[in-house]
């Protein structure tokens, strides 16, 4: 598997959710475990990759917890900014690896996936601020845009991943070249 299928099925973990007795059955702790070993197979001159990298384990273990069904619900009764700043370490990865991966882009002269890992890049840095304006602005009525805006984040997230997955600046093999054979 290439580092960004892997980070981007660790994504389609994170994003979505079915709960059997308490329990998401898509634990996000196995997520983000599978985005950390995409990370961790990007090319070491991949930029920020160590900061990804820290950035990852960090949200795994905020995952952890989270994924007890006690726990979560402690968390939900308490203040929802709790809840937002347990969210803050997966932003914070969300736009390194959008960053860095754009970085690598340009690098290597692909300025088409740069473009939209930038824009991605800045997206997450909009949701992951929208709850400053929801909660501390007293706008309630954006809760469910900021909510609807995350999971939109992560299938664009999942979708750019996937279609930069076979770069060479991503890991992969690059380009696949005909054989002589099928040339003619």
């Amino acid at each position: 598997m290439k580092p960004l299928q892997s980070a981007a099925m660790g994504f389609v973990f994170v994003a979505l959710y079915a709960r059997f007795h308490g329990y998401d059955a898509y634990a996000d702790p196995f997520g983000w475990l599978l985005v950390l070993l995409g990370v961790r197979r990007l090319p070491p001159e991949t930029p920020l990759r160590s900061a990804m990298l820290a950035t990852g384990a960090l949200t795994l273990a905020v995952s952890v917890p989270l994924w007890l069904p006690e726990v979560r619900e402690r968390v939900a009764d308490l203040d929802a900014s709790v809840g937002w700043s347990a969210d803050l370490p997966a932003f914070a990865l969300v736009a390194l690896l959008c960053h860095g991966l754009a970085e690598a882009a340009t690098t290597a002269g692909d300025e088409r996936p740069a473009r939209w890992l930038r824009l991605v890049r800045t997206a997450v840095v909009v949701v992951a601020l929208l709850p400053v304006v929801v909660f501390g602005g007293g706008v309630e009525s954006l809760s469910s845009t900021a909510a609807l805006a995350a999971q939109l984040l992560y299938v664009a997230l999942v979708w750019l991943l996937f279609s930069c997955s076979g770069r060479v600046w991503a890991g992969g093999p690059g380009p696949r070249v005909a054989s002589a054979a099928e040339r003619m």
